[in-house]
């Protein structure tokens, strides 16, 4: 995959943080934050999910480029996209930024 990276907009990040909204994706997530790609039987142990319920919480991912898989002989990997998180991060400090920057905008129109 390319290192190139695509900054977030509002019809971009929208479905990302959607699907981050999620506390079972959230905790396939965080098992995919070691690096190492994982199938789907390593996925659903302790999920207290069946095999489809991981997988249908996978393809929320997948579609929106949180992981990658790939199919390794019979089975096939997730892998966590560390850089997506990245945008979806960045996304959040602009948007943070230009609330800061009208908040401060307010406060001076105020204190005139």
């Amino acid at each position: 995959m390319s290192r190139r990276t695509r900054e977030l907009n509002a019809t971009t990040a929208a479905p990302v943080f959607a699907a981050l909204g999620d506390r079972k994706r959230l905790a396939l997530l965080a098992r995919l934050a070691n690096g190492q790609p994982q199938s789907i039987v390593q996925l659903t142990r302790g999920m207290g999910l069946s095999r489809q319920g991981v997988t249908k919480h996978l393809t929320i991912l997948e579609q929106t480029r949180l992981v990658t898989s790939e199919r390794v002989g019979r089975e096939i990997r997730f892998t966590l996209q560390s850089n997506r998180l990245g945008e979806a991060k960045r996304y959040l400090e602009r948007a943070s930024q230009q609330w800061d920057d009208a908040i401060g905008r307010l406060q001076k129109l105020v204190e005139k």
